[in-house]
């Protein structure tokens, strides 16, 4: 049976009364009364509600209009006039991706991260992250999948070396020139952008010229220098409720996660359907982005003044040196006088670099031995997807239990690492194959994150405040520089597999020794080692001591 307007509520309509009678179209029952009223006629004391009007008399009613044109939700999104499945999906994925990005944002500003400037920061890292992702993307099919001939060993060994040793002359000399840097480490920031913007444009016209090897080593050189500069910037934007150990965490989370593995995937996705040179374009992009990022870092962190640099050698004993006692004052000016590190930052240095050697190694070894070992292009993709997923777990992993661990005992920590280190670099001699170094690629990626982590918690004990940014300065420079010498060893060594891992585990071997021997107080190479106090004083040149010291 067919329903009026107002058959619901106040009649029946034609061919629905009680003694079916057929009524004109339009007319209604007073279900009180039986009266029969016409169309457009209203009930005796009820207030007029006007029906439906005939075509072309006046505008469709609401219920008309629901069916023509756009209405809103409870929520009062706007929905399409017909909905289709693929209308649905859109709009599905349109409220996850705004919720995602909300959820990202809460995130990043978490615990006061948009005041202190720890947001800034955290978006230019994960801009880091990212063009490293895009780069390696890009060069898949040029640097790691070119032939790898005694002859090309040679020309990339040549390379590496032209553009490895004067980093390597330079490293040390980052850390005092960061201490002198009083008003320029936002701009330092962003020209490390800039100038991978421009080796990218020029890696785009150089694909099958010598000039390639070079540039890329240039890009990872111009990445670890934006590492040690992030790793003198980030105590100064440090919120109040969160240390430096979570801090550091929490960047490393946010660059794999948002800079890895997002921009990763859409590198990959690019150089797939446009070839590398899609793939250097949106890294071109990216590098711009992160020296705009890096400029929107807040103008404190130009404010060093009173800093006291930071340095890795110890004085203590020696003539020319005083060690400048606490509860005493000097005349000296804070930039005229020296923070040594203490025994447990000292030990935390000698772990994570050793542990450096084998991650640097592995990076550029395992591409070497597939282009050796496998000459059907899947197999060597499938070599590399494999080490490259256990480095990628272990990292998470290291992190994740990094930033949950309670680091009573930081140096131990760093000492059983780097003994896993040792070991897994033994295992993976003995197994020669590529099921040991992706062992190794595992145990080494969650050991480096955990280690990193137990230094950072080394030297936010041991340095005071005015000596801390210029402490993981100079400790990034010496990570950065033992992870270019273990990319080194993975170019130079042979692709056999026991005798690249027979070379790295006897650098370990050493470097485990010297680790055992910083934590106890002793050392191998002097001035370099344990041989200091557990936390050490600040140092100022003997001849000024006298004049300006006075008691408090």
């Amino acid at each position: 049976m067919s329903r009026g307007r107002y058959g619901a509520e106040k009649g029946r309509t034609a061919g629905d009364t009680p003694g079916g009678d057929r009524l004109p179209l339009g007319s209604t029952v007073d279900p009180a009364s039986g009266s029969r009223y016409g169309p457009g006629q209203q009930f005796p004391g009820e207030p007029h509600e006007p029906g439906p009007e005939p075509p072309g008399t006046g505008e469709p009613t609401k219920e008309y209009r629901s069916a023509d044109f756009d209405a809103e939700d409870s929520d009062g999104r706007r929905l399409p006039r017909k909905l289709t499945v693929t209308r649905v999906a859109a709009m599905r994925g349109r409220e996850l991706t705004g919720k995602g990005i909300a959820t990202f944002r809460r995130a990043a500003e978490a615990d006061g991260a948009d005041k202190s400037g720890l947001t800034a920061l955290t978006y230019a890292t994960m801009a880091n992250f990212a063009l490293d992702a895009a780069i390696a993307v890009a060069l898949a099919n040029t640097l790691f999948f070119a032939s790898a001939t005694a002859e090309s060993k040679s020309k990339v060994a040549l390379y590496l070396l032209i553009t490895i040793a004067p980093f390597a002359l330079i490293a040390p000399l980052i850390g005092p020139a960061l201490d002198r840097l009083q008003t320029g480490r936002r701009l330092a920031l962003a020209a490390s952008f800039a100038a991978r913007a421009v080796v990218a444009v020029v890696l785009i016209f150089s694909f099958d010229s010598w000039v390639l090897y070079p540039l890329a080593l240039c890009m990872m050189v111009l990445s670890k220098s934006f590492a040690v500069l992030k790793s003198a910037v980030t105590p100064r934007v440090l919120p109040p409720d969160i240390d430096l150990v979570r801090t550091n965490s929490r960047l490393t989370v946010f660059g794999l996660v948002g800079g890895t593995l997002g921009a990763g995937g859409i590198a990959g996705a690019v150089a797939a359907l446009t070839g590398s040179t899609g793939a250097l374009i949106l890294a071109t992009g990216i590098a711009v982005g992160g020296a705009y990022l890096s400029w929107k870092i807040p103008r404190w962190v130009e404010i060093t003044e009173g800093e006291v640099p930071a340095t890795l050698s110890y004085h203590g004993d020696d003539p020319q040196t005083e060690v400048l006692q606490p509860g005493r004052e000097s005349a000296v000016p804070p930039r005229k006088r020296r923070q040594p590190l203490g025994r447990a930052v000292v030990t935390g240095l000698w772990g994570n670099g050793s542990i450096r050697v084998l991650t640097g190694f592995l990076t550029f070894y395992i591409a070497f031995v597939a282009k050796a070992t496998e000459h059907r292009p899947v197999q060597q993709a499938a070599m590399l997807g494999l080490v490259g997923a256990a480095a990628a777990v272990g990292n998470f992993a290291g992190n994740a239990t990094g930033a949950r661990l309670r680091l009573g005992r930081p140096s131990l920590i760093v000492v059983n690492c780097t003994l896993a280190c040792t070991a897994v670099a033994a295992a993976a001699l003995i197994l020669d194959n590529l099921f040991g170094a992706a062992l190794a690629a595992l145990v080494a990626a969650g050991a480096s994150a955990l280690a990193k982590v137990s230094l950072d918690a080394s030297i936010q004990d041991d340095l005071p405040p005015e000596s801390i940014a210029s402490g993981f300065g100079r400790s990034e420079t010496v990570l950065q520089l033992s992870w270019v010498v273990g990319g080194a060893g993975g170019v130079l060594l042979p692709t056999d597999y026991w005798k690249g891992f027979a070379v790295v585990s006897a650098v370990l071997a050493a470097g485990l020794v010297q680790t055992v021997l910083s934590s106890r107080g002793h050392s191998l190479l002097p001035g370099f080692g344990g041989r200091r106090p557990l936390h050490a004083e600040q140092e100022i040149p003997h001849h000024d001591h006298p004049r300006g010291e006075t008691a408090r």
